[in-house]
């Protein structure tokens, strides 16, 4: 690519190549620093009972040390997992041997991002929306948007969650308390396990959504106030231009924080998430991998944070690229002619 717009693309790769490599290096390294000794877990918990003692101890032990890679030096086993990495193997799973970490990802996936994504999506629309409609109405309704905005912005995932749970699983039984379908169901399309998954789907869902549309809200608002008494909508206003015409430019240049805040929102929701799920005990990305951190199981904490790591670079790094598509003035500074 030669022209400026694309050498801007492949310094940015570069950039987040790099990133990658030292997040994926974290992966590996943070893990290491959690007190415990994850095979000593797994022995402690296959002779629970007793019914393994002395010898046969220390070479059940020996044997999940060389199974694991764990006897080799540390950076040995750095370099056997880049170059796992690199062949698309994230390993097998301590506390749930033979399993592997990619097939374990894959089956809970589909549950964190059935989750997140409506939850970011339809979130970031209806914030902005109020957002955009409480500046341009003001007076009693802004007073509500905004305030009612600012309670459940600032409301904590897990307190939400928790609320949320009491009030419609314990204190009104009326939604389950947990999981992402009722023992006894078989995964399958029928309406009876989808009505049954909707119904564990609610709670989690308005804990994330809600939390999401107070965000968006109260930064929509704050940019389209300011939009509003710029110079050039005094202008267009003293030229007669029409309403509907200037709020349409105003809301197109107030927007564009709040792509930011949408690519944003992936990483900050997927924290959230795992709070959520965890709360909820909803079967994603999230419990896997608090179950991992207590399970002190390398292997899965560093493919369900890798997962993370990737989804979050690749939504800033396209956000940045929909940025130069979106206003002239970042396309004209990405190709250098600013």
């Amino acid at each position: 690519m030669k022209s400026k717009f694309g050498q801007y693309l492949m310094r940015k790769v570069a950039w987040y190549l790099l990133a990658l490599y030292i997040a994926i290096s974290l992966n590996f390294f943070l893990p290491r620093l959690i007190p415990g000794n994850p095979v000593q877990v797994i022995i402690s918990q296959l002779t629970r009972g007793g019914a393994l003692q002395g010898d046969a101890v220390k070479r059940l032990y020996e044997t999940y040390m060389k199974e694991f890679g764990l006897d080799k030096p540390l950076i040995m086993q750095y370099f056997a997992y880049l170059r796992n990495i690199l062949r698309g193997d994230l390993g097998t799973s301590f506390m749930l041997y033979p399993g592997k970490v990619i097939d374990l990802i894959k089956e809970a996936l589909p549950w964190t991002l059935g989750l997140q994504i409506p939850a970011i999506l339809i979130g970031w629309i209806i914030g902005n929306l109020l957002g955009a409609f409480s500046a341009y109405k003001g007076k009693k309704f802004d007073g509500v948007v905004f305030t009612t905005s600012l309670v459940f912005s600032n409301i904590p995932y897990y307190c939400l969650a928790i609320i949320l749970l009491y009030l419609f699983a314990v204190k009104w039984p009326v939604l389950p308390t947990g999981g992402g379908y009722d023992f006894g169901f078989m995964p399958s399309f029928s309406l009876d396990f989808i009505g049954n998954v909707l119904t564990h789907y609610i709670l989690p869902f308005s804990s994330l959504v809600l939390v999401a549309i107070g965000g968006q809200a109260i930064g929509m608002r704050q940019m389209a106030l300011y939009e509003l008494t710029t110079d050039y909508v005094n202008y267009s206003r003293t030229l007669g231009l029409k309403d509907k015409k200037i709020i349409r430019y105003v809301f197109r240049n107030a927007m564009l924080p709040q792509v930011t805040g949408l690519a944003l929102s992936f990483g900050t929701m997927m924290a959230g998430a795992l709070i959520t799920e965890t709360v909820f005990s909803y079967p994603g990305v999230g419990s896997l991998l608090f179950s991992a951190v207590r399970q002190v199981d390398y292997p899965l904490i560093q493919g369900c944070t890798l997962f993370i790591t990737v989804a979050v670079l690749l939504a800033n790094f396209l956000v940045e690229i929909a940025y130069g598509f979106i206003d002239p003035r970042i396309r004209a500074a990405q190709e250098g002619e600013r």
